[in-house]
């Protein structure tokens, strides 16, 4: 019997992960964020969602086919889904259906496709497309709907959210915080703001579903969550009057949706555990920094599109230890 010697590559022994079932463990994680938006915002977070959903899906196909020549398979990894969930969770819940579909263009087309697709992208593609609509359409993507319509939709009543009161505060408002929400109604939901951010519970919930599926690891958004939590304290403690106390920074705005679901991106974030805590830390600096002093109410985008840029330097100088490498001795 002739007896062969196969040479391969590694990996030799796979762990079961794939793309497609990663993916599709964050889409069950966004679940019960989807289900609280249905509750407070009704018909408007519906159609937000499929509209982002079905044209993301779709221009994915499209470039693929059309401009890369390519068969269009990666519209089943679950990564244009994704983008699309995502973008809507930060849509407010009455935005025109065009203005949506441009933000899906922009985050397939330009934050997406145009590095090479999925594992290419510099930044996350949702948040590039939702501060492209921040930027291009200033006035439709601040009309927060107050929860409760759910009904409504381009007509709905629209009132401040809490980091727009907050930023109230900071500019001389004294009664701006006695309009603020108490800390259970934000941590259900029961807040204007984006469809997806608004219940910190429910996102919580995806947090640990995907820890305990080992999807993603604590270091990211825990390091992010007690930055915040120390550097908005510090804040709090030497101005009261002015600024708002830590939980209600943590339970406010798109904080815990860019925690758990968006400063989490595989392609955009380091890969070693220490590079992990450095970006979290930074991320969470900034947004606070963003929130205290910058002239926007919320900036944990703007603070993740950052350090998702510094990603390939933290990447470099952070690197994880090679598998059976030996610690040389001093």
């Amino acid at each position: 019997m002739e007896n062969k010697l196969i040479v391969s590559l590694s990996p030799h022994v796979h762990g079961g992960d794939s793309v497609q079932k990663n993916m599709y463990g964050v889409l069950i994680a966004l679940i019960p964020a989807f289900l609280v938006s249905l509750y407070f915002f009704g018909l408007g977070a519906l159609i937000v969602t499929a509209t982002s959903v079905a044209a993301c899906l779709f221009f994915e196909w499209a470039i693929v086919k059309f401009l890369m020549k390519k068969p269009a398979t990666t519209i089943f990894d679950g990564s244009a889904v994704i983008t699309g969930v995502l973008l809507a969770f930060n849509l407010p819940s009455n935005l025109p259906i065009w203005i949506i579909i441009l933000g899906a263009l922009f985050a397939i087309g330009v934050g997406k496709m145009s590095f090479g697709g999925l594992g290419c992208n510099p930044f996350n593609p949702a948040l590039a497309g939702r501060v492209f609509l921040l930027l291009s359409f200033p006035v439709q993507m601040t009309s927060w709907p107050l929860v409760g319509q759910l009904t409504a939709y381009a007509d709905a009543t629209t009132g401040a959210t809490p980091l727009a009161l907050m930023k109230q505060a900071i500019y001389g408002d004294t009664h701006a915080l006695s309009q603020l929400p108490d800390a259970f109604s934000l941590f259900i939901g029961q807040n204007g703001g984006c469809i997806g951010e608004v219940s910190a519970l429910a996102l919580l919930l995806g947090l640990v579903y995907m820890l305990w599926k080992k999807i993603i690891t604590w270091h990211i958004p825990v390091s992010i969550l007690a930055t915040v939590l120390v550097f908005a304290g510090i804040m709090h403690l030497a101005d009261p009057e002015k600024y708002v106390s830590p939980v209600l920074q943590l339970l406010s705005g798109g904080l815990m949706l860019g925690a758990v679901f968006m400063a989490t991106d595989y392609v955009t974030s380091p890969m070693s555990k220490k590079g992990m805590l450095i970006y979290g830390v930074c991320i969470g600096l900034l947004t606070v920094i963003i929130r205290l002093f910058g002239a926007y109410p919320e900036g944990m985008s703007f603070a993740i599109l950052i350090m998702n840029a510094f990603t390939p330097l933290i990447n470099t100088y952070c690197k994880p230890k090679r598998f059976g490498e030996v610690a040389k001795k001093k």
